[in-house]
């Protein structure tokens, strides 16, 4: 048996407990038994900060935090893990403010697999969270589509004594929003009239706006458009750019710029009003209209910016027009606008869809010459080329390349290595870039496990991808309904039908969501139901024992401040790929407009 397969159960939770524990004991570099299997030596780390243990913030916690928030302030919230962990192994407790900042940069980093793990060391630090915490707590699920645990937050905060306050009501109508639920968001809206104390604001009209337009009900989104006016708030620019917006997501582009030149009697339209327009003729595919409208923008003494470039070189590579792309990047040059990385990776990201490695690297030597430093979102794009093209090992040392240029691989680039040996079946090797991603301090989400299951049942291990699901448990990772048919369907790929049954009938025996009312407040005493039930701890007392030893817990979260339990989402995907998709050949440009 290889050795990758060997150790990957035991290896992989090691580092996985090492995450985001500052345990009594540090894990040191295992060693083989007799048995041929790992064992783990331990060796104390330092001693528990005295400051700290007296239930007092020492000054270290206190500049580690500053440091933490001062990077999600530079758009570097991957590093503040790091500070995290650095101050957790010096013996260090985190405060309240230490753990709201991570909350908001795994939020940053759309990690939210790791937040149920981040509450539960609040409750067990005995901290009692403030209106803050919540606040970031039901923007985190919010943001990750968890409306349902959301809102059973919110009335956990209230149940608490703490106050819900205008960014708690402006945070649960655009998770509403998110989740494609605009009459919900509009009874939470109302929730708000009886509060005397929190009142509506513009902002939270328009976030209200905004849930109906994109829930596409222009209908709707006017009618609380004309509630905002008798309140006393004339719509902004905001206003009117989300409903221009609504309109040209329901793909009437045409009315969404009457709009604009109606709204002029009140209120001129702004770049990011012509951006809107432009973007909607271009997902409609019509570029004509949309270079028209960069020439009206242009008259109307409002220079197209890079955005708006932007947004038209992406319209002429869907459209697979690469003529017509070159045409824009002329106009950049004679409006002395300078390119930005955007600018670039849209051009090596449709490439690399049609499998053009070599125009890849010609467009990022371009951007390099034109001074501009590449992210980690474009070494991603190429990593993802090289993965397409089946050359999963070029893939990787872009990961090298990155680290020394400064910049530190994320999950998606590790996810997208791995995902380029999988798809050559080379297990051994898909796994050893899973144990560096953990070694670097990086955990995985659940794409990464998804990619590793898809991987074994390529490979035609599907006992190997079942184990994932323990494993995936062990990283603090719900597994949901996909997870389970990725795994089924390693089982049916060797035709052993009744494994994959079992594998799915577990599902519905462990993950099966109870209905609760969403809206309506919990009785004193009871315990906090939301429409998918309760969640409470990380102690794993409660595990659901699935065949083939496979043990999948329930994410328990039971405390005094978090009374909810999260559930598998179910959500499914039909397909998961991770094989090229080549497109048809690229089209000559027609004939365009010349902006002056």
């Amino acid at each position: 048996m290889p050795r990758a397969q060997l150790e990957l159960s035991l290896s992989m939770k090691d580092l996985n407990e090492r995450q985001f524990r500052g345990n009594k004991f540090s894990r040191s570099p295992s060693k083989d038994n007799r048995y041929g299997k790992k064992e783990q030596t331990e060796k104390p780390i330092k001693q528990k900060c005295i400051i700290c243990t007296n239930q007092n913030t020492c000054q270290t916690v206190r500049t580690r935090t500053a440091q933490m928030r001062a990077l999600i302030h530079q758009n570097k919230p991957h590093e503040v893990h790091f500070i995290y962990k650095t101050l957790t192994d010096e013996g260090h407790i985190p405060s309240l403010v230490t753990y709201t900042t991570l909350m908001t940069a795994l939020t940053e980093e759309r990690r939210f697999e790791s937040i149920p793990k981040i509450m539960s060391q609040v409750e067990e630090t005995g901290i009692k969270p403030d209106s803050i915490f919540f606040n970031a707590v039901i923007n985190a699920f919010s943001e990750a589509g968890k409306i349902n645990e959301a809102m059973s937050v919110f009335w956990k905060m209230k149940a608490s004594g703490c106050k819900p306050t205008i960014s708690t009501f402006n945070t649960l109508i655009k998770g509403y929003g998110i989740a494609g639920k605009p009459e919900d968001a509009q009874h939470v809206f109302d929730m708000m009239s009886p509060d005397n104390d929190v009142r509506p604001k513009i902002r939270t009209y328009n976030t209200l706006i905004k849930a109906w337009c994109d829930g596409k009900n222009l209908i709707e989104a006017w009618n609380v458009v004309e509630k905002m006016r008798a309140s006393g708030f004339a719509p902004d620019i905001v206003t009117y750019n989300t409903i221009i917006g609504g309109y040209a997501k329901t793909g009437d582009t045409g009315k969404a710029e009457r709009l604009m030149l109606e709204m002029q009697t009140r209120l001129q339209p702004d770049k990011r009003t012509w951006a809107i327009v432009i973007s909607g003729y271009c997902k409609e595919g019509n570029m004509r209209d949309a270079f028209r409208c960069v020439q009206d923008m242009n008259e109307a003494g409002l220079y197209p910016n890079i955005v708006v470039f932007n947004t038209l070189i992406k319209g002429f590579l869907d459209a697979h027009d690469m003529a017509g792309v070159d045409e824009v990047l002329k106009l950049i040059r004679r409006f002395r606008v300078e390119p930005d990385v955007v600018t670039y990776s849209h051009q090596i990201n449709a490439w690399s869809e049609i499998g053009m490695i070599n125009k890849c690297m010609e467009v990022f030597e371009n951007m390099l010459q034109a001074g501009i430093k590449p992210d980690y979102q474009v070494y991603s794009i190429l990593a993802k080329a090289y993965a397409r093209a089946q050359d999963p090992a070029k893939a990787e040392s872009i990961l090298q390349e990155m680290k020394e240029n400064g910049i530190k691989p994320n999950v998606v680039t590790y996810t997208t290595v791995i995902s380029g040996y999988c798809s050559a079946t080379n297990m051994d090797d898909a796994i050893r870039v899973y144990m560096r991603m953990m070694e670097e301090g990086i955990s995985p989400n659940i794409k990464t496990f998804h990619t590793l299951i898809w991987g074994y049942g390529e490979a035609k291990l599907p006992s190997k991808a079942e184990e994932i699901l323990q494993i995936m448990q062990d990283s603090g990772v719900t597994p949901e309904k996909e997870t389970y048919d990725l795994v089924a369907c390693a089982w049916k790929s060797v035709g052993l039908q009744d494994e994959a049954e079992r594998v799915l009938n577990s599902l519905n025996g462990s993950a099966r969501a109870s209905v609760g009312k969403n809206f309506e407040d919990p009785t004193e005493g009871e315990v906090l139901e939301g429409i998918n039930g309760r969640y409470s701890g990380s102690k794993n007392k409660n595990l659901v024992r699935v065949p083939n030893s496979i043990s999948v817990n329930r994410l328990e979260m039971d405390g005094r401040f978090f009374g909810v339990r999260l559930k598998c989402s179910v959500f499914c995907m039909n397909r998961w790929q991770a094989r090229p998709q080549l497109y048809g050949r690229i089209r000559t440009s027609s004939k365009l407009i010349s902006v002056n």
